[in-house]
């Protein structure tokens, strides 16, 4: 028969035991932070101009805290918009998204599906542009002109759908876009067309890959 205290030792280490075991079987986000990169591509779409401007190809690397909390790096590279004044005058631009720091946002469950998870995310971006011309003619705006204050821009998971965290998801959103400046001559004919609400983007995480 054993003594008490090997029968404490004993319970002792089928406790520990155990709980080593359900260490291990812990879901990863609940066990430590996890780094992954995904691939970026995506559209926002502005209301104002009735134009589209493409999204990526980029790479976002990013971070999820044990509570959920996430972090992401992402350089948008530079595209090209084209779209027509009044209908009928052809406008074209360089379009640059200077980001001002790190997208950050939550993790959480679905509270209207607890099998799903969603992601809540912020961006903030500068919007530059450049090599403006009408029907063909520079505007000369300079290589400084660009809206006088970050453009929030937040990105969700839509509803129904879901966000996995290895692997990626969709992200929607509406945003407004504030006045430029530092466009010279130009900054009021600029002002009077592209600022406005009612953007949208729509942003693809894809090839999540854990580091």
């Amino acid at each position: 028969m054993l003594s008490t205290s090997k029968l404490w030792r004993k319970a002792a280490i089928i406790a520990g035991g155990t709980a080593l075991v359900a260490g291990a079987m812990a879901s990863p986000a609940q066990a430590a932070t996890i780094d992954v990169v995904y691939d970026v591509n995506g559209t926002t779409h502005i209301n104002s101009t009735n134009s589209d401007i493409a999204i990526g190809p980029a790479t976002m690397y990013s971070f999820v805290e044990t509570d959920g909390s996430f972090t992401g790096d992402m350089a948008l590279p530079g595209t090209r918009t084209r779209f027509e004044l009044m209908g009928f005058i052809p406008v074209t631009a360089n379009v640059n998204f200077e980001p001002t720091g790190p997208t950050t946002g939550v993790v959480s469950r679905d509270p209207n599906d607890r099998t799903k998870r969603i992601l809540n995310s912020t961006s903030n971006y500068y919007v530059r542009l450049s090599n403006i011309a009408v029907v063909g003619f520079p505007l000369f705006a300079g290589s400084n002109c660009r809206t006088s204050s970050p453009v929030s821009i937040a990105a969700n998971t839509p509803a129904g759908e879901n966000f996995n965290i290895t692997v990626g998801g969709r992200l929607t959103g509406t945003y407004s876009i504030g006045n430029f400046q530092n466009c010279g001559l130009n900054t009021w004919l600029i002002n009077s067309i592209i600022p406005g609400s009612g953007n949208t983007i729509e942003l693809n995480l894809t090839n999540g890959r854990l580091q």
